[in-house]
C-alpha cells in the first residue's frame, strides 16, 4: 500500500484514481472543482484544498491536466505543488504537454530534492477501465524502479524510454497516428460507400483486413454510432497535433500527413465539433463527399 497523492481528477484521472483506490492505496486527491471528486471521496479518496497540500502529503504524486498552461497552472505559486515538494519525493506527470516544458519542470522539481517522471499513457477510459492501458515513463532508473510497481496497478504495460521528456515524445510520435488513421480509414470508407458497397460491409471487412489496428477497432464502430461523451475531443486531439508539428520543425522531419490531418481538425471545429471525439472526422468527409 501507498501513499499516493493525485492532481488532475477528470475523465482519465478520474478513473485512474478509482484503480489505485481498488488496489488499497492511499490517496489524497485535488480537483479545481470539487464536486467532480465527490465520487471518488465516496470510494475513500481524501480531498486536499490546493496542489500543495496533495505534494505535502503524499509520497509519490501523480498529475492529469490538460496542458503545458495547465500543469504551469498546479505547479506554481504559493499554493502550487512546488512548494509541497520535499527532500526525496517524486511527482509524475501523466498528461501530455510539451517535452520541454516537463524538462524544466523537472529541474525546478530536482531542486526541492525530490525527482520527477513523465508518465504519458496510450489508451482511452475505456482502455483503462479494460485494464489494458499502456504508459511509458521518462526519468531516471532508479526513480522508475520505484514508482513502476504503483503505475503497473493503473495500467498492466510500463515501459521505461529513457530520460526525461522521452516518455512525451514517444506519446506524441503515437498520437499523431491517431488522427492520421482515422482520416485514412474514413477516405476509405467513403470512398467504398460512394461506389455502392454498404458502409457497414465497408467497414467490417476492413476490420477483417491488414490495415485493422487496436485503434481502428475503437473508433472504427463510431461512423455508425459516435459516442455520447468523447474519449478523445478534436481540441485535445489537436493540442496534440500541434506538439508534434513543432517538435518535427525542431527535428527537421517531415510531417505532411499529420499537418493535413490538423488541417482537418481545424475544420471541424469550425463546424462545432470540438467537442466531439475526433472521429467526427468522418461525418466533416462525408458531408464534403455528398453522403
Amino acid at each position: 500500500m501507498a501513499n499516493l497523492g493525485f492532481i488532475g481528477l477528470g475523465n482519465m484521472g478520474g478513473n485512474m484514481v478509482a484503480r489505485l483506490l481498488a488496489h488499497g492505496h492511499r490517496v489524497i486527491g485535488y480537483n479545481r472543482t470539487r464536486t467532480k471528486a465527490q465520487w471518488l471521496i465516496e470510494k475513500g479518496m481524501r480531498g486536499a484544498d490546493s496542489p500543495r497540500e496533495v505534494a505535502a502529503r503524499a509520497d509519490i504524486t501523480f498529475s492529469m491536466v490538460s496542458n503545458s498552461e495547465a500543469l504551469d497552472s498546479v505547479a506554481d505559486g504559493p499554493d502550487g505543488f512546488l512548494e509541497g515538494l520535499v527532500e526525496s519525493r517524486v511527482f509524475v506527470d501523466m498528461g501530455t504537454v510539451s517535452p520541454a516544458v516537463s524538462r524544466a519542470l523537472a529541474e525546478r522539481v530536482r531542486e526541492k530534492g525530490a525527482d520527477m517522471l513523465d508518465a504519458p499513457v496510450s489508451g482511452s477510459v475505456f482502455t483503462l477501465e479494460q485494464g489494458k492501458l499502456s504508459i511509458m515513463v521518462g526519468g531516471r532508473v532508479d526513480t522508475f524502479a520505484r514508482v513502476k510497481p504503483v503505475l503497473e496497478d493503473i495500467g498492466p504495460k510500463v515501459t521505461h524510454v529513457g530520460s526525461n521528456g522521452l516518455a512525451l515524445v514517444m506519446k506524441i510520435a503515437l498520437n499523431l497516428q491517431l488522427a492520421v488513421q482515422m482520416m485514412a480509414f474514413s477516405e476509405g470508407v467513403l470512398l467504398a460507400e460512394k461506389s455502392g458497397i454498404a458502409r457497414r460491409a465497408a467497414v467490417d471487412v476492413m476490420l477483417a483486413s491488414a490495415i485493422a489496428s487496436p485503434m481502428l477497432h475503437y473508433r472504427g464502430p463510431f461512423v455508425f454510432s459516435p459516442p455520447d461523451e468523447a474519449w478523445f475531443d478534436v481540441n485535445m486531439m489537436q493540442k496534440d497535433m500541434l506538439l508534434a508539428m513543432e517538435l518535427g520543425r525542431q527535428l527537421n522531419v517531415p510531417l505532411p500527413t499529420t499537418a493535413v490531418s490538423n488541417e482537418f481538425l481545424t475544420a471541424a471545429r469550425a463546424t462545432g465539433m470540438e467537442k466531439k471525439d475526433f472521429a467526427c472526422v468522418f461525418d466533416l468527409l462525408a458531408k464534403m463527399s455528398g453522403i
